[in-house]
C-alpha cells in the first residue's frame, strides 16, 4: 500500500494551524510542513501451520473439561484437615457413624437453603458432631451447551453455604461422603462443640 502525497491545499491549510498556534516547544526547529513517515519494512514471518480445531476440544485433542475452576470434590479434597487426625481419617474411610442425616436430594435450592441451616445448628446445639447432608449426585443435561455447567446444584452449593455464616461458625470439616453412605452425592460435616 502506497501513501498519497499531500495536496497543495493541505499544506497551505497546515502553515496556516501552525502560524497560528503557540509553540510547545520552541527550541525544537520548525518544519514547513509535516513530514510523511518512512514506509514500513515488511518483516517474513514464518508459516505456522494451525490444525482444525472444535469447540469443546483442548489443543492436545482431548476433550475440554473447566479446568479454570476444580470441582467441588477436588476443592474439599484440597482443604487442610482442622479435625483431628486419626478421625478424619476414619470417618473418610466410613468408620465413623454420622449422628444425623439430611437428605436434601429432590429439593428446590430456596427450600434447600433454610432446610439446611436449621438442620446443622438445631444438630450442634443438640452436641452432635457428625452429621450427613445427602444432596444426590445431579442430573446429566441433555444438552451440554458451550458454556461449562456443573452438575447438580445442591451438590454444588452445599459446601458453599456451609462456609458462610451463619453455618461457618458452626462447621469445622467438610468432606465428600463415603460411598457406603452415598459417595458423591452426600457429605459429611463434622461439627464445632458449643462452648
Amino acid at each position: 500500500m502506497t501513501r498519497r502525497k499531500l495536496t497543495a491545499e493541505e499544506i497551505e491549510l497546515w502553515r496556516k494551524v501552525t502560524n497560528q498556534a503557540e509553540r510547545l516547544h520552541p527550541e525544537v526547529p520548525q518544519t514547513v510542513h509535516p513530514t510523511t513517515l518512512p514506509k514500513p519494512k515488511p518483516t517474513k514471518t514464518p508459516r505456522v501451520r494451525i490444525e482444525r480445531f472444535e469447540v469443546g476440544q483442548n489443543a492436545l485433542g482431548k476433550p475440554a473439561r473447566n479446568a479454570l475452576k476444580p470441582t467441588v470434590t477436588e476443592s474439599l479434597r484440597a482443604t487442610p484437615v482442622q479435625m483431628d487426625t486419626k478421625a478424619f481419617s476414619r470417618m473418610k474411610r466410613g468408620k465413623l457413624k454420622p449422628e444425623g442425616k439430611l437428605d436434601l436430594h429432590g429439593m428446590r435450592v430456596d427450600t434447600a437453603h433454610p432446610t439446611l441451616i436449621r438442620f446443622i445448628l438445631s444438630a450442634q446445639a443438640s452436641g452432635k458432631r457428625l452429621v450427613l447432608v445427602v444432596t444426590g449426585k445431579g442430573k446429566d443435561r441433555d444438552e451440554p451447551g458451550p458454556i461449562p455447567t456443573p452438575r447438580g446444584v445442591l451438590r454444588n452449593q452445599v459446601p458453599q453455604w456451609l462456609s458462610l455464616p451463619p453455618l461457618a461458625q458452626a462447621v469445622l470439616q467438610v468432606t465428600p461422603a463415603h460411598v457406603s453412605h452415598g459417595g458423591d452425592g452426600a457429605y459429611y460435616v463434622y461439627l464445632r462443640r458449643v462452648r
